[in-house]
């Protein structure tokens, strides 16, 4: 399943959003697998590391094990329809006999900066993805870490726009940078990136940016953006979103 965080929804903590969902489980009737043991609980997975909090998303994605065949699209109208508005169930599958897991190789993200000087942008991004290595350090579970955040960055790109993206709230025109990044550990996330570009150029945004998550999936070595994930498993005959996923990277339809 693809599932989309919108608007005021991308504040939400992921644990919050876990309860939200296995609620709506429960009020659309899904015929879920519960596990063995003392505390039996709802076979859910989510699949390819959540978006933070504060951060929007097109691209979320979960497994659900069932007890008895269902049909993707009325499975995804009655989720989606469980569940607050700003969460939004996009697309559902059946699932194959390969990993889910394993075919998240990569996200695509959209980092809005309002006030931001496009030509320090520009030049920013440039000495950033010349640079052999670009270390930072971030505060990790396991205290300070310090990681190079430029090898995972696979593409990062300089834009001037007004769209808004998965129900961020400014419409106005701004800097957006677009960046491909590969999934790694440990996790390379967009404020990483923010940071290599302060540390190479000391370019930092006036206020803080508005993130998406556009896509993530496996790598498409042609495009050199995420592919659908759910594509290996798609049945268009039974419902589903069945454009690929990797549209929403360059923002057309």
């Amino acid at each position: 399943m693809r599932y989309a965080k919108r608007g005021r929804l991308r504040f939400t903590s992921h644990r919050d959003i876990s309860r939200a969902l296995e609620r709506a489980v429960r009020r659309a009737d899904v015929p879920v697998a519960f596990s063995a043991g003392f505390s039996p609980h709802p076979k859910i997975s989510y699949v390819g590391g959540a978006a933070p909090t504060g951060v929007a998303s097109e691209a979320e994605y979960l497994e659900i094990s069932v007890t008895r065949e269902c049909d993707p699209e009325r499975l995804r109208i009655a989720l989606d329809t469980s569940l607050p508005d700003g969460l939004d169930v996009l697309d559902v599958v059946e699932a194959g006999s390969t990993s889910l897991a394993d075919r998240m190789e990569c996200s695509a993200w959209e980092l809005r900066l309002p006030g931001a000087d496009p030509a320090l942008a520009e030049a920013a991004a440039g000495k950033f993805l010349s640079a052999d290595q670009v270390e930072v350090e971030r505060l990790t579970k396991k205290g300070m870490r310090r990681f190079d955040a430029r090898e995972a960055v696979l593409s990062l790109a300089v834009f001037e726009g007004n769209e808004t993206t998965a129900g961020q709230a400014s419409g106005q025109p701004c800097v957006i940078l677009r960046m491909v990044v590969r999934h790694a550990t440990p996790a390379v996330r967009p404020d990483d990136v923010l940071t290599g570009l302060r540390l190479v150029a000391d370019f930092a945004p006036p206020v803080p940016p508005e993130v998406t998550r556009l896509a993530q999936g496996p790598l498409d070595v042609h495009t050199g953006e995420p592919a659908d994930p759910l594509g290996l498993d798609r049945d268009t005959t039974r419902g589903g979103e069945a454009e690929p996923v990797g549209r929403h990277v360059d923002g057309h339809t």
